[in-house]
């Protein structure tokens, strides 16, 4: 993808490694529609963009709420007429010892990190279906391709969007939309660094913003970084369970103390 001149809407923009791309896309000259809860933050990033002589229209939203959502889609489309790429960089969630939290815990962080990524996705390809064409990216996580201790809900979310993605991926080709879904590691942005949680192979947030930006140009069906991580959650999704379980157990052990 060449990004100038292509209407972009990112979900999760006001901060992290979404306010990064948001910047970087709008310096190589594309349109920006900015979209999170925190409308301060969001202001700011304008204002950024704004210096650097990019474009960047705002629109504070809370992406839990279906309505909401689909009201940032039908803006952008009757001020642009187009949504060239949708990026859904949203999501998250702290250590969650699944013995010490109940129903409601784990279906809140299902909904803070599935249900976020629906409410955007479908008007964006309904819309990308009469167009013809367009992207549409997930900020997805190397914990969504398997199931991490202390990220039980965190990967289950992860990996239910996984699969939806790649269903949408067949189901939507013949209209002449792609899929491009980013599988980061452990990424020092000011959210992450708020949870004193083990974070091996840790990159910075400067670099995960540029490896979410090649991902996007290379129109890579599955991106994954980085390298290092990337290679051991291979390794574990063809290791033996019992062999994985352990390790992992390790692991568990190793974090509690």
């Amino acid at each position: 993808m060449i990004f100038a001149g292509k209407v972009v809407l990112i979900v999760g923009a006001s901060s992290g490694m979404g306010r990064g791309v948001a910047r970087r896309l709008a310096a190589e000259g594309a349109t920006i529609v900015a979209t999170a809860r925190r409308a301060g933050e969001l202001k700011s990033l304008a204002a950024e963009i704004a210096l650097d002589r990019g474009v960047c229209m705002i629109h504070p939203a809370d992406a839990l709420r279906e309505d909401e959502a689909a009201a940032v889609v039908e803006a952008t489309i009757a001020r642009f007429g187009r949504i060239d790429l949708l990026l859904m960089n949203v999501g998250g969630a702290p250590d969650l010892d699944l013995r010490t939290i109940g129903v409601g815990a784990v279906k809140d962080y299902m909904r803070s990190n599935y249900d976020v990524c629906v409410n955007y996705l479908f008007p964006v390809l309904h819309h990308m279906m009469r167009q013809g064409s367009g992207m549409v990216a997930h900020t997805n996580s190397l914990a969504g391709l398997m199931g991490v201790p202390l990220q039980g809900p965190y990967s289950a979310a992860k990996g239910a969007m996984r699969l939806l993605m790649d269903t949408c991926r067949v189901e939507f080709a013949d209209h002449g939309i792609r899929f491009v879904s980013i599988y980061p590691g452990f990424v020092a942005t000011a959210r992450t660094q708020a949870h004193a949680m083990p974070s091996p192979f840790e990159i910075s947030e400067q670099r995960g913003v540029a490896h979410v930006v090649r991902a996007l140009r290379t129109e890579r069906s599955d991106y994954r970084f980085p390298a290092s991580i990337s290679w051991l959650v291979r390794m574990a999704t063809v290791l033996p369970q019992a062999i994985v379980t352990m390790l992992l157990r390790r692991r568990l052990r190793a974090a509690r103390t």
